[in-house]
């Protein structure tokens, strides 16, 4: 077991409005993000089943059917293979937790979050 805090891992600049810090352990992902106002995350889906907690801000998350917006406090859970976007209605900070971890972005296969 190691102890460290998110300060000390590394921050990706994954675009010009979305940094990502993250953990893999052997069968889940826990990452935390910061999304700058007006910040798009691109329509996507995944294996991983996903928590979503809004740390601070606000982040609009886009599904087929309908949205949701998350405030601090407020925690969401997305199916696996349920398609989503989100777009930060303010500076925001999202921790989330995926569950098997994510394989595509250990492999840096993540190109949604990066443009």
């Amino acid at each position: 077991m190691e102890v460290t805090s998110w300060e000390k891992i590394e921050a990706e600049q994954l675009s010009d409005k979305i940094t990502r810090r993250v953990v893999h352990g052997q069968h889940a992902t826990v990452a935390r993000f910061f999304l700058a106002k007006g910040a798009i995350v691109a329509r996507h889906e995944h294996e991983s089943e996903q928590y979503s907690a809004c740390l601070s801000g606000a982040i609009k998350m886009i599904f087929d059917s309908h949205e949701v917006v998350l405030r601090p406090g407020d925690v969401l859970l997305i199916a696996s293979h349920e398609a989503h976007a989100a777009e930060a209605l303010e500076d925001t900070m999202v921790q989330d937790i995926f569950a098997p971890r994510r394989e595509d972005w250990i492999r840096k296969d993540d190109s949604y979050l990066r443009r």
